[in-house]
């Protein structure tokens, strides 16, 4: 019992732990910039480990399914360009969301086989003839959150290689939209910048904020390409079922 529980157990307490010290608020796009001011010579002297260091961050974050994602995507395209911050973010994101996948697997998969109600083995019956396809649609359209896309392909049984491919195609549209996002900051941070001083230069630094929205990085055309995205993912399983139900006719 312990064995099956206990990483689970881990990770809900590490998450109320987070949550409860407030540290998930620290993950905004103002305390990134500064990091990057402060470890500027570090991330030129070192650009291997950084990236090295910024993937396990981010494991972390997706395997505890903590808020904040989209900034440190966007914050691989700010510190390393949006190819490297990239890839890195999808490596990261996938092999996080898979831990999370595997242990769901393993602490509630027996219970669920041995008393699973009959909507939810009809459920689990057809997600998985379309495994692939309705995962790239949980995984591409944003309406899901992270940590429930990786435990409910757990409890519905799809298969772990199934699982890691639609999660790693799946993420890439928006890892790298924000990534790019990410790369492309730098204008906006100087604009931020510049008023910043000049606040402080009229009220004193004890009466200004450098204040950077991270809402500029969600647009209305990002979240209608990712729906679209979606729904094409749905297309062969909608032409699947039209066979079928001409060929029954």
């Amino acid at each position: 019992m312990a064995r099956r529980f206990g990483p689970l157990l881990i990770i809900a307490a590490v998450m109320l732990l987070v949550f409860a010290a407030g540290w998930h608020h620290l993950v905004t796009v103002e305390n990134i910039v500064l990091l990057r001011d402060r470890f500027h010579t570090v991330l030129s002297e070192h650009p291997v480990a950084s990236v090295l260091a910024y993937i396990a961050l981010y494991i972390a974050a997706a395997a505890l399914s903590l808020p904040g994602c989209p900034v440190m995507t966007a914050t691989g395209g700010l510190l390393f360009g949006w190819l490297i911050g990239g890839l890195a973010t999808v490596v990261g994101a996938t092999i996080g969301a898979t831990l999370l996948f595997l242990i769901a697997r393993s602490a509630a998969g027996n219970i669920l086989s041995e008393r699973t109600a009959p909507w939810l083995t009809k459920l689990r019956e057809g997600f998985k003839e379309n495994a692939l396809s309705y995962l790239l649609f949980l995984r591409l359209v944003p309406a899901f959150p992270f940590w429930f896309v990786n435990v409910a392909p757990a409890i519905l049984g799809i298969p772990l290689r199934t699982f890691v491919i639609g999660t790693f195609l799946g993420i890439i549209p928006a890892t790298f939209a924000f990534a790019s996002a990410g790369a492309g900051f730098d204008s906006i941070i100087l604009a931020a910048k510049a008023e910043y001083a000049q606040c402080v230069a009229e009220k004193g630094a004890g009466a200004c904020r450098l204040s950077i929205h991270a809402s500029s990085l969600v647009t209305r055309e990002l979240l209608v390409a990712l729906v679209l995205l979606g729904v094409v993912a749905l297309v062969p399983v909608a032409l699947r079922r039209w066979r079928t139900s001409n060929a029954a006719r």
